[in-house]
């Protein structure tokens, strides 16, 4: 992939996507998700004790005002994801979040439905409605997701590492805590050393790197070189601090989210009176399960996974671990899927254009 152009002036989005082919595409990988979800099914049965009339009775007790809160603050949250991508385009274009919004709904909606790798949409869109290159929004997305990846940082680590003495296996949790931010400023230290220093060190890792592999070197180069070019769209403290302000606010807010979908449960009180803290090592569990999100099967697999950290961290019953997963998931991915049909209807743009779009 070339390195991206960041000149504001130039507009070379391309006209019309062509569907991705071969295994991966959406129309294949859709039947052999459905397969092998059967197939787990077919398996699993017999071999676990579940009790389904439970799991129905736990999803039925839920409150339905705070799962309306954790919807709202799920469309917030997005709102925020528009405002933040408006002020790091500020350098190179000047847009407003209103812009912004309907690309971040439509980019969302294609990750709940054909996946992870469908991120690129996002930038792909912004491009189409701006009519600027899509290196350009490309650039934006990566200092999109080091700003998530830092503010999410922040907060799991600052809460961990003052996690209550009364919360279950707190020493682990508070070890987590301490780890996570030094992670968190070596990662900072790393950001302002690319911004400063970039070429040097893209040059000094290809020098190492070429004892492994000269291809390998140089990919890696080109890719410090990219993510360097990134950081220096933010060209003044005010900028970045913007950035950051409204980035550690969204990821408060996803936090919230979570929190008020798990006290949803009032009738069990592990999950009622669940801490701030035991819902960020949640959410930090949730995050880590969606990494690599296959069309359909990441549902369950995202499912699995809160749940299963439920029923281990917290000794919560399988049953309603399992409800209050299914619970997340819709909150947290599956919401704004109705958000982002609208947006698309109203945009004139086809969900699977948008999910195959090709990278520039």
């Amino acid at each position: 992939m070339p390195n991206p152009d960041l000149s504001p002036g130039v507009s070379s989005v391309p006209a019309q996507p062509s569907a991705k082919k071969g295994i991966f595409s959406s129309r294949t990988m859709i039947p052999v998700v459905l397969v092998l979800l059967v197939l787990i099914i077919w398996l699993a049965r017999g071999h676990a004790s579940f009790d389904w009339k439970s799991l129905g009775h736990q999803l039925r007790s839920v409150s339905p005002v705070l799962i309306l809160i954790a919807f709202a603050s799920t469309y917030l949250g997005y709102v925020l994801r528009a405002w933040r991508w408006s002020v790091l385009l500020k350098p190179l274009h000047k847009t407003t979040t209103f812009e912004m919004v309907p690309s971040q709904f439509i980019g969302f909606t294609i990750v709940a439905l054909f996946g992870r790798f469908a991120d690129l949409g996002r930038p792909y869109l912004i491009a189409r409605r701006l009519k600027t290159p899509v290196a350009t929004q490309l650039a934006v997305y990566s200092i999109e997701r080091a700003f998530d990846l830092a503010s999410a940082a922040i907060i799991f680590s600052v809460t961990l590492a003052f996690a209550p003495k009364n919360m279950p296996h707190h020493e682990a949790f508070a070890r987590a805590g301490a780890v996570s931010l030094a992670a968190t400023l070596f990662l900072a230290v790393f950001a302002i050393s690319l911004r400063l220093a970039g070429n040097h060190i893209a040059s000094s890792a290809a020098s190492l790197l070429r004892l492994m592999s000269d291809s390998f070197a140089q990919s890696a180069s080109a890719r410090i070189l990219e993510f360097s070019q990134g950081l220096r769209i933010i060209s003044t403290f005010g900028e970045f601090f913007s950035a950051l302000a409204i980035s550690l606010g969204m990821w408060l807010l996803i936090a919230f989210m979570y929190l008020e979908a798990v006290h949803a449960f009032r009738a069990t009180p592990s999950l009622a009176n669940l801490s701030f803290a035991g819902t960020m090592l949640l959410l930090a569990t949730g995050l880590g399960g969606s990494l690599i999100q296959l069309p359909i099967l990441g549902w369950f697999t995202q499912i699995a996974v809160l749940a299963a950290a439920l029923h281990g961290f917290f000794n919560v019953p399988l049953e309603t671990a399992t409800a209050c997963g299914v619970v997340l998931l819709f909150v947290a991915n599956l919401a704004i899927i109705p958000g982002g049909f609208i947006a698309a209807h109203f945009e004139g743009i086809s969900l699977r254009e948008a999910a195959t779009a090709p990278a520039p």
